[in-house]
């Protein structure tokens, strides 16, 4: 198994495929590296070295007790990408994920990044507060944590249903693509996912945004019903500059699945420019 051992002894599940210039992918709550395999097969296939690694407290990564902020988080990516000296990296987050790439971004520059993608990102802020009115009530994300602790497996098939949107009529989504997002669930630690809520909805990633100084392109779906595009993605495009914003019709939050071949393709199309 392929890890990293971070300054501060915690081991770092990561994994790379292909050669060529490298492809990060950073997974959003509460998955993990196996998240990006259908990202991660086409660009490898495709001359691009795609490495994607578990959060600490998820996957495959050690589940410690501290550390599950999103500072921390964008240290241990920072330690991943000094490891294997990558350069001209196109930088990827999914989420939780996009928050982790915001806070890389504005703790450790852009000096190896050549471009980043956010896709359903939470950035620049989840919560409702007095200065961003429009965000979602921290009784939404306490519902998350009660959920989280009283029965984390259950939660997890229950929120699989709005995550690909197979809610929706008409919809593709098929019983494998919410088994296989319980199974990377369960994987992590209870303590790590319940502190990483807080991470993702209550960190202020605005000013981090503002230091994004490389192409970036924005993704994100319509149909969003877990992070919804108005408060996060068109409003992060204000913020980044020469940044562009591609709206999936219909899209739910897990585009990587369910929309796959487009956001291959985009991702391909968006890394060639």
């Amino acid at each position: 198994m392929t890890s990293l051992i971070t300054k501060d002894g915690t081991q770092i599940f990561y994994k790379e495929w292909g050669t060529g210039k490298p492809v990060v992918f950073c997974h959003g709550w509460p998955l993990c590296a196996d998240a990006w395999d259908a990202q991660m097969l086409f660009l490898a296939s495709h001359g691009y070295r795609c490495i994607a690694h578990d959060r600490r407290g998820h996957g495959r990564s050690d589940q410690t007790w501290d550390g599950n902020n999103m500072d921390t988080y964008a240290d241990d990516l920072s330690e991943l990408v000094e490891k294997l000296d990558l350069n001209d990296i196109t930088l990827v987050g999914h989420s939780a994920g996009g928050g982790e790439v915001a806070r890389f971004v504005g703790r450790h520059g852009t000096s190896r990044i050549a471009r980043i993608v956010l896709l359903s990102a939470v950035t620049p802020l989840r919560l409702k507060t007095e200065a961003n009115p429009e965000g979602t009530p921290i009784e939404v994300f306490d519902k998350t944590r009660a959920g989280v602790a009283a029965d984390r497996s259950q939660f997890y098939i229950d929120l699989s249903l709005k995550f690909f949107g197979a809610n929706r009529k008409d919809h593709k989504v098929t019983q494998g693509m919410r088994d296989t997002f319980w199974h990377q669930g369960i994987m992590g630690g209870l303590r790590n996912q319940y502190e990483c809520i807080k991470a993702f909805s209550e960190t202020d990633f605005s000013e981090d945004l503002k230091k994004f100084d490389v192409p970036t392109l924005i993704i994100h779906g319509d149909d969003d019903q877990i992070v919804p595009i108005e408060t996060t993605s068109k409003a992060a495009l204000k913020l980044i500059k020469n940044a562009t914003l591609n709206i999936y019709p219909g899209g739910s939050h897990g585009l990587a699945e369910t929309h796959k071949d487009q956001l291959n393709a985009d991702l391909l199309s968006f890394i060639k420019s």
